[in-house]
């Protein structure tokens, strides 16, 4: 897509904006029940699409993509009716006579840029919350992702007009010419590095935003874990989509003593929910493209390898690999992994390891496995990371309740359910000053009886 068409599209959706068409509630309401109802009628072809795209199951699909879009849908629907109301404060007696009160407000014209690893989730799931909040939006999809980008835009021009929401599917040349359009709200899923980008060009028009980021996200596990429960739940978290999700456990941290135990638990689970053979099981999914699968490929070190290691070029799968022992100068743990490749460092001292994680860029999860509610409180204390689990892993994201984002250079910002409103609504402060008083006080020439008034009331 050409940038002057791309400026068309943004000139249009602010016109719409504008014109106020998106503002009342049971529009916004009306909006989410199109989309919902479209989903329900494409779900096959999205089940599809995703297949091709990653190797996803239809379990797994449900589960982790269209499932959540539909908690999302049916909780915005519930509650934006709440969400859209003045909630009135407390006004200082100073200000007598005067009512306050705080409105949100949709920003404008809103900018989703998504991923390839979830690409329906993390599409679909923050523009709900910007139609909630009122917004209009540009949805760009990954160009990985190509058979889901294609289903997302059928979807959304069947429930939408252009002026309202569009998809602008493309590369690199459609990123940068939507960058340089202004937009009222960014947000956006993706890589560190891209981060930067977005924010770069969100700051030449001072553009607010969120960024979902992600980095290299702990798993730590300390000697009073349950050990069986513990390595079936990291290796549904680590291994699901392949690794490739932004808050798989990147690495796990565990005590010494109970480190052979830890592996030998960690491979029987392995085989258990992907058999004998993962490269053969049609519900293990694939790597994204070629680039991943060489990148992935080169951080597995063949002398650390305790489990896996095999790859399958011509089906872009890699199977999961354990490897131990590791440590912070392995090629695995100079980036993020985000592929089915798990270190395993050991340490003497809980201490020791949490002053090694809080020597790094926060991570956007943290993960431990403890059955001591005093670890608990202290690691989740004096560790600095976007949320996470204690006793399990990943599942942090899956509701609407609690706010999902990162610190730091795992991301800034936070969405799902009402901070995902909160997200695309500014909150206008509103102070609402009656007129049948007015207090002289404030006004000069200033007396010490004045004087003496201000002091009393503001303090």
């Amino acid at each position: 897509m050409k940038p002057e068409e791309i400026e068309k599209i943004v000139s249009a959706q602010r016109a719409y904006f504008t014109s106020g068409k998106t503002l009342p509630v049971e529009r916004r309401i009306a909006a989410l029940n199109r989309l919902k109802d479209a989903m329900i009628r494409h779900e096959a072809e999205i089940e599809q699409a995703l297949y091709a795209d990653l190797g996803k199951s239809r379990m797994e699909s449900y589960m982790c993509e269209i499932g959540m879009v539909y908690s999302e849908l049916t909780y915005m629907s519930r509650h934006v009716r709440q969400y859209v109301r003045e909630r009135r404060v407390r006004t200082p007696l100073v200000q007598y006579a005067s009512r306050s009160y705080i409105k949100p407000s949709p920003y404008g014209v809103a900018l989703i840029m998504s991923p390839w690893n979830y690409p329906f989730m993390l599409t679909l799931d923050p523009l709900v919350d910007a139609l909630a909040a009122g917004n209009t939006a540009v949805v760009k999809p990954s160009a990985y992702s190509p058979h889901t980008s294609e289903v997302l835009r059928e979807i959304i021009a069947e429930c939408f007009s252009p002026e309202y929401v569009t998809v602008v599917t493309g590369g690199r040349e459609e990123n940068e010419s939507l960058l340089n359009q202004q937009f009222d709200y960014i947000f956006f899923t993706g890589s560190q590095s891209v981060g930067r980008e977005v924010m770069r060009h969100a700051a030449e028009y001072l553009t607010p935003v969120t960024l979902e980021l992600g980095g290299k996200s702990p798993c730590v596990v300390d000697k009073t874990a349950k050990i069986n429960l513990a390595a079936r739940r990291i290796v549904f978290g680590k291994f699901l989509n392949c690794g490739q999700t932004c808050v798989a456990p990147d690495y796990i941290y565990c005590d010494a003593a109970i480190r052979d135990e830890l592996i030998f638990a960690i491979r029987r689970e392995i085989r258990r929910q992907f058999g004998a053979d993962p490269l053969a099981n049609e519900a293990y999914g694939k790597i994204i493209n070629e680039k991943h699968f060489d990148r992935i490929s080169r951080l597995i070190s063949p002398e650390n390898i305790v489990h896996g290691g095999r790859t399958e070029r011509s089906s872009l799968r890699i199977e999961p690999t354990v490897l131990c022992p590791a440590n912070w100068d392995d090629p695995a743990m100079q980036e993020e992994i985000f592929g089915p490749v798990l270190p395993i460092l050991t340490y003497d001292r809980l201490k020791d390891a949490l002053d090694n994680i809080n020597a790094r860029p926060h991570p956007l999860a943290f993960y431990l496995f403890t059955e001591d509610k005093k670890t608990v409180r202290n690691v989740t204390q004096i560790c600095a990371f976007g949320g996470g689990c204690v006793n399990d892993t990943i599942i942090h994201l899956a509701t609407t309740n609690m706010g999902f984002g990162g610190v730091g250079a795992s991301g800034m910002g936070a969405y799902h359910g009402k901070t995902g409103f909160d997200a695309f609504s500014h909150h206008k402060s509103i102070v609402d000053k009656k007129t049948w008083l007015d207090l002289p006080m404030r006004y000069q020439p200033y007396t010490p009886l004045q004087e003496k008034l201000v002091r009393m009331f503001m303090r």
